[in-house]
C-alpha cells in the first residue's frame, strides 16, 4: 500500500506541534490543513475540532505530530509527541519531522492498534495551499449528494481545502488557547477597500434594481408595442444593444448570489465588460467634443452624401449606355434608369433639407456614447443604414423585379415540359395545356429571357452596392459581438492569477532518496487563452445575420433580399 500525505509547504517552517487535517480512507490519504504548536490543551483542540466539523461539514481530527528539529531544546519532546497518539487515538498516526538544515524530511507511520502493521510507501506531496484555496477545480460546494462518487478523485484534496475556509480564518494574532499555522497565519488576507465596497454595493444594487425593473416595464408597456415603435425597435440594432445591456444590469444587480463558479465568474465578466465599454464610450465622447471635431464632421458629411449621390449618377448614366459593350434593351433600360435618377434626386433634396439640423443631431447623438462604445457603434451603424438607405431601395427594386422574372422563366420553362407546380402537395405534377396556353407561355417566355439580361445587369450592379454596405455593418456588428462576448475579466486572471483557472495539476519530483519517502510538488495547471475564452464567453445578441456561403449565393442567385438584422423566428448565437 502507499500512503500519501499532502503537506501545505506554508507549514514548512512553523514550530513543533501535531498535525490536524482530514484523513480520506477510500484514497490511503491524508490533507494537512495545519500545524497546531505548542502550548495547547488537548481538551481543548478537540472543542475546537468539533466546532470546525459542525462548520464546514468536513470530519477534521487530529493526524499525527510535526517535529521541527530547529526548535527542539528538549530530547524528549520526540517522546512527548509520540505520547500524543495516544490521546487523539488516530489510526494511522503519522509522524512528520525536519532534520535541521537537511534538505530530507523523515515520515513514519504507527500503528498501535493494528494487529498486523504494514509497512506502506510514503508519498510526501507539497501543495500550496493558498492556490488550491482559491483554484476552483474542487466541485461546486453545493453539490453535497456527488460528494461520494468525487471520494476518489483528486479532486476531493482541492475540496477539503475549499471547504476548510472556516479554519483558516483563525491567525496567530488571535487571544485564543490554540495556535495555528497555515497560509493565513500572518492575517487574514482581506481588504479593508474591498469590505468597504461589499457593505456599500448592497444599497447601490437596491437603487439600481429598483431603476431597473421600472425602465423594463416602461419598455414592456403597451405603448411600444404598437406598429410603428415595434418596428423601429425590432430593426434598429441600437435598441437591440440597448436591451442587451438592460439584461447585463440586472444580471449584476440581482441580489441573487452565485450558485457555482459559472455563474461567479459570469457576473464578474459581465461587469468588467460594461465598465470597459463605459470608459471607452467616454472617451471617444471626450475625443468627438474636444475641438469642434463634431462640426467638422458635420460639415465633411454634406459633401460626402453629394459625392456619393454623383458617383451614383454617372453609373445610372453608364448603365443607360452600353456598359462594358454589352447590347441592352433601351426601353427597359431608359425606364429603370430614369426611375433611379429619380430616386438620387430625392434622396439629394432629402440631405439638403436635413443639413441645418444635421450638427445638433450629430451632437446629441455624440452623447449616447456616456452608455458604452457599443453603443455609439451600433447608433453608427443605424446613421450608415439611413444615409445608404437610397441604394437599399434600389437593390430592393432590382431584387424584386429580377426575382419576379426568374421565377416567371422557371413556371415558364415547366409549362414547355407539360408540368405544373402543385400548390396543394408541394411538389411538381404533370399537366396537359392546351394549344392557346402554349402560345401564350411562348410568347411570355421569350419577352422575359430577353429582358433578363438588362434587367440582371441592374441587379448585379446593386446588389454589389447592397454587399459593400451590409460588409461595413458587419465589422461594426463583429466589433461590438467582440466587446460584447469577451471574457475580459477571465481574462485578466488568467494573466496575473492563473492559479484560479485551474484545469488540472501536475507532479514535479522534488528529491527521492532511499530509506526517505518521496517528496513531490504538486502544481496547477491553468486553463489556456483559448480555454478561457470557450469556456467563459459570454452570449451575443448580433443583429448581424450569420447565413453560410452556400445560403448567400442561393439567395443572390434567385434574388432573394439580404437583411442586415435578424429576424424575430432567427436562432441568437
Amino acid at each position: 500500500m502507499v500512503l500519501k500525505v499532502f503537506f501545505p509547504s506554508c507549514c514548512s517552517s512553523a514550530d513543533s506541534g501535531i498535525l490536524i487535517g482530514r484523513w480520506i480512507s477510500e484514497q490511503n490519504s491524508a490533507v494537512i490543513l495545519a500545524v497546531v504548536h505548542f502550548p495547547f490543551i488537548p481538551v481543548q483542540v478537540k472543542q475546537y475540532l468539533g466546532e470546525v466539523q459542525r462548520g464546514t461539514k468536513v470530519s477534521v481530527s487530529v493526524l499525527g505530530s510535526w517535529s521541527n528539529s530547529k526548535q527542539e531544546k528538549e530530547e524528549s519532546l520526540s517522546e512527548f509527541l509520540e505520547d500524543l497518539g495516544t490521546i487523539f487515538c488516530h489510526e494511522p498516526w503519522i509522524q512528520i519531522s525536519k532534520e535541521g538544515d537537511s534538505k530530507f524530511w523523515s515520515c513514519s507511520i504507527l500503528q498501535k492498534h493494528s494487529k498486523n502493521p504494514q509497512e506502506e510507501e510514503i508519498i510526501l506531496v507539497y501543495y500550496d495551499q493558498r492556490k488550491v484555496m482559491l483554484s476552483h477545480l474542487h466541485p461546486p460546494l453545493d453539490t453535497a449528494g456527488q460528494r461520494a462518487e468525487d471520494a476518489s478523485k483528486l479532486s476531493a484534496i482541492f475540496d477539503t481545502v475549499a471547504r476548510s475556509q472556516v479554519l483558516f480564518m483563525t491567525d496567530r494574532y488571535d487571544e485564543g488557547p490554540i495556535k495555528l499555522t497555515h497560509w493565513q497565519s500572518d492575517g487574514v488576507e482581506a481588504s479593508i477597500i474591498v469590505e468597504l465596497l461589499k457593505q456599500a454595493s448592497v444599497p447601490a444594487c437596491m437603487l439600481l434594481t429598483f431603476l431597473l425593473s421600472l425602465l423594463s416595464g416602461i419598455c414592456r408597456s403597451r405603448v411600444l408595442k404598437f406598429w410603428p415603435l415595434s418596428f423601429l425597435w425590432s430593426k434598429l440594432s441600437t435598441c437591440e444593444q440597448l436591451g442587451h445591456r438592460l439584461q447585463h444590469l440586472q444580471v449584476i444587480s440581482s441580489n441573487k448570489k452565485a450558485q457555482n463558479q459559472n455563474q461567479l465568474m459570469r457576473k464578474a465578466n459581465i461587469f468588467v465588460s460594461l465598465l470597459i465599454d463605459v470608459a471607452l464610450g467616454i472617451l471617444l465622447m471626450s475625443w468627438l467634443y474636444r475641438k469642434n471635431r463634431i462640426g467638422h464632421l458635420a460639415d465633411t458629411l454634406i459633401p460626402v452624401a453629394d459625392h456619393v449621390a454623383e458617383e451614383l449618377q454617372d453609373l445610372l448614366q453608364w448603365l443607360m449606355g452600353a456598359p462594358a459593350g454589352l447590347k441592352m434593351n433601351r426601353a427597359l433600360d431608359q425606364v429603370l434608369g430614369r426611375f433611379f435618377l429619380y430616386h438620387i434626386h430625392l434622396w439629394i433634396s432629402y440631405i439638403h433639407l436635413l443639413s441645418p439640423f444635421i450638427e445638433m443631431i450629430l451632437w446629441y447623438v455624440g452623447l449616447s456614447a456616456c452608455l458604452g462604445l457599443t453603443v455609439a457603434l451600433c447608433i453608427l451603424s443605424d446613421i450608415i443604414a439611413l444615409l445608404t438607405f437610397h441604394i437599399y431601395c434600389f437593390y430592393v427594386y432590382g431584387a424584386r423585379l429580377y426575382c419576379l422574372k426568374i421565377y416567371g422563366l422557371s413556371s415558364l420553362w415547366r409549362l414547355f415540359r407539360g408540368k405544373k407546380w402543385n400548390v396543394l402537395r408541394q411538389r411538381v405534377d404533370s399537366c396537359s395545356y392546351d394549344l392557346d396556353q402554349l402560345f401564350i407561355g411562348t410568347l411570355l417566355f421569350t419577352i422575359l429571357l430577353f429582358l433578363l439580361p438588362t434587367t440582371a445587369l441592374y441587379y448585379l450592379v446593386f446588389t454589389l452596392l447592397r454587399l459593400l454596405v451590409v460588409i461595413v455593418q458587419g465589422l461594426i456588428h463583429l466589433l461590438v459581438d467582440l466587446i460584447d462576448s469577451l471574457p475580459l475579466y477571465s481574462l485578466i486572471l488568467r494573466l496575473c492569477r492563473s492559479y484560479r483557472l485551474a484545469a488540472g495539476v501536475k507532479f514535479r519530483v522534488l528529491e527521492q532518496q532511499d530509506g526517505k519517502p518521496l517528496r513531490l510538488l504538486m502544481q496547477i495547471n491553468p486553463l489556456s487563452y483559448g480555454g478561457v475564452v470557450q469556456t467563459y464567453r459570454l452570449p451575443t445578441y448580433s443583429c448581424y445575420p450569420r447565413d453560410s456561403w452556400a445560403s448567400l449565393c442561393k439567395k443572390l442567385f434567385l434574388g432573394e433580399l439580404i437583411y442586415p438584422w435578424k429576424h424575430k423566428g432567427d436562432k441568437q448565437n
